[in-house]
């Protein structure tokens, strides 16, 4: 109350005068209070006041209420928005593998009720929940068919949350093209998937397989234009093949200036092997992906 006391200070009761009065208070918020002079009636000084505390100090008060109720929602909601952790996602993963189907939906949807955004869904849930699985299956933690169905489950997520996702952002039309695929019999898609995604709701027109020969690859850059071949790359043993098919798809590709980019846990892990297999370049995620797409071939579009 002392600084409502100091900002609206009635007059004095003394009886001095000014020698000249202000007027009175002009009406705006938030304009300087200025009291009627000591010669007003009992009558006008009720009113001012009542006027004033109406139009002015209520007005005041009530943004200062809501500022302060503003900036406690805002809190919670960083709060709530916090992205899952090493634990969620393990605990998401052994979800994916329990016998309840529909408990992988309900996870994913406590978290949006709690305002986690669907971009960390995707990118700090699913794809290291992905992840764990392939390390689980790795590590003979567990066999192929229940790793198989627990990827099956989360890639059902990412499929019924794809309508709301798109829609986060509204997608423009980039007229550009993107050929995603795995490396023939590569096990690993999921995460290809997901750079589909993201590809897609940027606004490019995605060619994706995941089930494709070399040469389905070749000659696909060969008869359409692409300004992007991503290659997922599943493990170290097929590092050879990727380096062929690269070599092929520069000599025959349709778009001379074709980006080549690469993905895959073993390649965030080797970042060196971009070069090793000709690539022009990785990306940590499927968000990073894009961005650098877009870089490269705006790049290459500068300098031809």
């Amino acid at each position: 109350m002392d600084r409502l006391t100091r900002e609206f200070r009635l007059p004095e009761e003394s009886g001095s005068e000014s020698a000249s009065q202000p007027e009175l208070w002009d009406g705006r918020p938030g304009a300087p209070i200025q009291a009627p002079a000591n010669d007003r009636t009992a009558e006008d000084r009720s009113r001012w006041l009542a006027r004033t505390i109406e139009a002015d100090i209520i007005p005041r008060l009530m943004l200062a209420h809501y500022a302060t109720r503003e900036a406690g929602t805002q809190a919670r909601n960083e709060a709530a928005r916090t992205p899952p952790g090493q634990a969620e996602v393990a605990e998401f993963a052994q979800i994916a593998l329990d016998v309840d189907p529909s408990a992988v939906a309900r996870y994913v949807d406590t978290l949006r009720n709690e305002g986690v955004e669907l971009d960390v869904i995707y990118m700090e849930l699913l794809a290291p929940a992905a992840r764990w699985l392939g390390e689980l299956w790795e590590a003979d933690l567990c066999d192929f068919a229940e790793v198989t169905l627990g990827l099956w489950r989360i890639q059902q997520v990412m499929y019924d949350l794809s309508p709301a996702f798109h829609k986060a952002t509204p997608s423009g039309s980039c007229d550009r093209r993107a050929l995603l695929t795995p490396v023939p019999n590569s096990q690993h898609t999921f995460g290809l998937l997901m750079v589909s995604e993201f590809f897609r709701r940027a606004g490019w027109d995605v060619w994706a397989r995941t089930a494709v020969s070399a040469a389905e690859i070749v000659n696909a850059t060969r008869e359409e234009w692409f300004d992007v071949c991503g290659l997922s790359i599943g493990a170290e043993s097929q590092i050879p093949a990727v380096a062929a098919v690269i070599l092929e798809i520069r000599a025959q590709s349709r778009n001379p200036a074709l980006v080549v980019m690469i993905g895959g846990p073993i390649v965030v892990a080797q970042p060196g092997i971009v070069h090793q297999v000709g690539a022009d370049g990785t990306a940590a995620d499927a968000a990073g992906a894009v961005v650098y797409a877009e870089e490269f071939v705006k790049s290459r579009a500068r300098l031809s």
